[in-house]
């Protein structure tokens, strides 16, 4: 299974992850008006959620992607992203590895972190839907995980001409056009568009930063 041609693979992937702080009608606002400013790929990433609040928010973010016609992946929960009708899941390194995913979900998509050359090159035995690249900067997303820098962007650059992936971790417009120099045509960010004081505007400004995927 593969996703829809609708909903191919964009460059402005946005990693929406909810916070205590944030009420949730306010989430879906902000969610909804990244989308409206270009986001073209969307995740939904709540850690150590329960099932069924997760596939519930799901569900919202599905419908709110859906009509735009932008896919979504759930991160870590193959069971949610799957019970949602979400469009893939996304996988980290210590999470179910992808095979077993695959044997759960035949034709499933499944992105997958990487960070170190060897991950990625691992990767590409695995062929995912795409995969995550860092985190480029340091990112109080990830705490405790290195930065990988730039130089790691550039050698998966290099690695995977043919697929999909994106740069991601600390991304923000201060650093996204170096990013785009060190060879990444897409990219992922969490807060630099859903805080933003306008994230439509937020999104839209990061499209204008990163190149045509048929230049890449």
């Amino acid at each position: 299974m593969s996703l829809p041609a609708s909903r191919s693979l964009g460059r402005l992937y946005l990693v929406a992850t909810p916070r205590a702080d944030l009420p949730e009608a306010d989430f879906i606002a902000r969610v909804a008006a990244a989308l409206d400013g270009g986001v073209d790929t969307l995740q939904l990433r709540v850690k150590d959620g329960e099932a069924r609040p997760y596939i519930a928010l799901a569900e919202k973010l599905r419908d709110l992607a859906h009509a735009r016609n932008v896919p979504l992946f759930v991160n870590d929960r193959l069971d949610v992203a799957l019970a949602s009708g979400a469009d893939g899941v996304h996988l980290g390194q210590n999470d179910l590895p992808i095979g077993w995913a695959r044997r759960l979900a035949p034709g499933f998509p499944a992105g997958l972190s990487t960070h170190a050359p060897p991950q990625a090159l691992g990767a590409l035995a695995e062929l995912p839907a795409y995969i995550a690249a860092g985190p480029v900067y340091a990112s109080p997303t990830k705490p405790g995980r290195a930065a990988v820098g730039l130089e790691y962007v550039s050698r998966v650059a290099a690695l995977m001409p043919d697929v999909p992936w994106y740069a991601i971790g600390g991304i923000d417009l201060t650093n996204v056009e170096g990013v785009v120099r060190a060879g990444a045509s897409r990219v992922a960010v969490v807060r630099a568009v859903l805080d933003a004081p306008d994230p439509a505007q937020a999104a839209a400004d990061f499209l204008a930063r990163l190149p045509a995927l048929e230049a890449v």
